[in-house]
């Protein structure tokens, strides 16, 4: 739908519902958080490139959804901030914004932990009247956040239709980019396992490397449904939405013992973890003689997903936090890097 007809003005309260302005930096993410019941102002250029992209992509976004063409944007009612990116806390705010838009009640959503160094690397928001959210509880263990309010809010996805079928006897590796991406996402490790292991590759980037190529996100579920475990290569990063996603149509996940995956994974329970690719290459090696197994581990890594990652849980949380944040309730700061409060999740 084209920006000028989506963009709605000063007049854009809809039912008393929260007006919150931010970018389209993560397009799956964005879409889990558009399950929250609020509005979501969105800036768009004519390149729509950038973080200014509104609604690029394949992911069905509801008229929660609203586009503001970035001219006018100085002209658009909203009652929150919520930044995802550097550049647009640094920067784009000044350009954007008005004097007194800029007041407004601010949330800075972290995606990653840190790269220069993951332990001592101070977080750019210094400011603490901004509320710092991070995705996983060791991202913030990680960050130093300049004892700045946090929270944690933990991924939620909506659940897939599809389930499980596993008579591929493959695995499967979700991942865009990854040669360029390097060691960070494991591209080494990749190609080590696949000289061992028949495992495929999708995402962009894969074709130039012998894998299959994109699959548009609303296909992926059933694409990956066929294989017979999924691989997460990756040393050092959030946890991954398309694992959890694997996880929410029956795969039995391996992957490296690093990162948030090891509060996730419970090893030959709901999926198998090492430090150790030897040792996974074992796993798979099971996984692919024995269908019983995988599919008995993968459908306990299902129900954990469906517990733990809840779409309503999640929409909950972030209502519960903007609601705060905007009626100026207090989050404890952090002390040396963790803060004592985070959004309960019930686990």
């Amino acid at each position: 739908m084209n920006s000028i007809h989506t963009w709605r003005g000063l007049d854009n309260r809809r039912s008393g519902r929260l007006r919150v302005f931010t970018w389209h930096v993560h397009g799956s993410y964005l879409y889990y958080l558009s399950q929250a019941d609020c509005d979501f102002y969105l800036p768009v250029t004519a390149d729509r490139s950038d973080g200014y992209g509104g609604k690029v992509g394949p992911f069905p976004f509801g008229d929660n959804i609203i586009e503001v063409p970035v001219d006018r944007v100085k002209d658009t009612e909203f009652d929150v901030i919520l930044f995802q990116s550097r550049r647009h806390y640094e920067a784009d705010q000044y350009e954007i914004f008005s004097e007194a838009q800029r007041r407004l009640p601010k949330l800075y959503l972290e995606h990653d932990p840190p790269r220069e160094h993951p332990t001592d690397t101070r977080h750019w928001v210094k400011d603490p009247d901004v509320t710092l959210v991070h995705v996983t509880s060791f991202n913030r263990l990680m960050w130093d956040s300049n004892g700045v309010p946090t929270a944690v809010i933990d991924h939620g996805v909506v659940e897939p239709v599809a389930r499980y079928d596993g008579t591929l006897p493959r695995g499967i590796v979700v991942i865009n980019n990854i040669r360029p991406r390097g060691r960070r996402l494991g591209y080494d490790l990749f190609e080590y396992v696949r000289q061992h292991v028949p495992i495929d590759l999708i995402g962009m980037g894969s074709k130039e490397i012998g894998g299959l190529g994109e699959v548009p996100h609303n296909e992926v579920p059933a694409f990956i449904a066929q294989y017979r475990f999924f691989f997460n290569p990756i040393r050092y990063t959030s946890l991954g939405l398309s694992i959890i996603e694997a996880m929410m149509v029956g795969l039995p996940i391996v992957g490296f013992a690093t990162t948030e995956l090891v509060s996730v994974i419970k090893p030959g329970i709901n999926g198998f973890l090492s430090l150790d690719p030897d040792a996974l290459i074992d796993d798979m090696r099971r996984l692919l003689a024995s269908p019983e197994l995988a599919r008995r581990v993968g459908e306990n890594g299902r129900q954990y997903a469906l517990e733990r990652f809840s779409i309503t849980r999640f929409a909950r949380e972030w209502e519960r936090l903007l609601a705060s944040v905007c009626a100026g309730q207090p989050v404890e700061p952090a002390v040396n890097g963790i803060s004592t409060v985070s959004v309960e999740s019930g686990l």
